[in-house]
């Protein structure tokens, strides 16, 4: 059966996850997970810029560092989305959000989730962004399709999830969003 973009916003909005409603204190950041509003919906992803010194060529969801400018963590990755590839604020329809997850930096990331226009042209910054691309909803939440690495770091263990798409290794907090989501909406 294949995954329908009322499906997946039914089972999102019914099967919230449960979280703490107040942040750590430190530094925070947030993301935007922008789901493709198509028959069978697609989910964007972007790999990093080769030039940025921390995570270059990763593949990633659109997103940064939160400003004082901003006025919550979805205007956060609203923003963010705008100037990496292009999304105006007022083309998402905001679902709602996953939990925060803690970066290999430090960063409280907190993942949004929005729904775009298939028609939406993007207009990659390429200071922050190479190459944008598609993959379909349905694939991306196969949980199967994730295998777990353990990393270590400063003598402490990390799992890390790890999938590929394609031509591109989707790894580290990205997978681990997306594995997130697949997971609480028992697709």
């Amino acid at each position: 059966m294949a995954l329908t973009l009322d499906d997946f916003r039914s089972r999102f909005l019914l099967q919230q996850p449960a979280r703490s409603t107040q942040l750590l204190s430190g530094r925070h950041a947030a993301v935007l997970v922008p789901i493709v509003a198509r028959p069978e919906p697609g989910l964007l992803l972007t790999q990093r810029s080769h030039a940025l010194r921390k995570h270059a060529g990763q593949v990633a969801f659109p997103g940064g560092m939160q400003d004082d400018t901003d006025a919550s963590l979805i205007a956060t990755a609203l923003r963010e989305a705008q100037e990496e590839v292009g999304i105006e604020p007022h083309q998402v329809e905001v679902l709602g959000a996953l939990p925060a997850v803690t970066s290999s930096t430090g960063f409280q990331v907190t993942p949004v989730l929005g729904i775009i226009p298939a028609d939406l042209r993007l207009t990659i910054n390429p200071d922050e962004v190479s190459s944008a691309f598609e993959m379909p909803l349905a694939e991306a939440l196969q949980l199967s399709r994730y295998s777990a690495l353990e990393v270590h770091r400063a003598g402490v263990r990390h799992p890390v999830w790890l999938s590929r798409y394609q031509d591109y290794l989707v790894w580290g907090m990205t997978a681990g969003i997306i594995r997130s989501l697949s997971t609480q909406i028992a697709f």
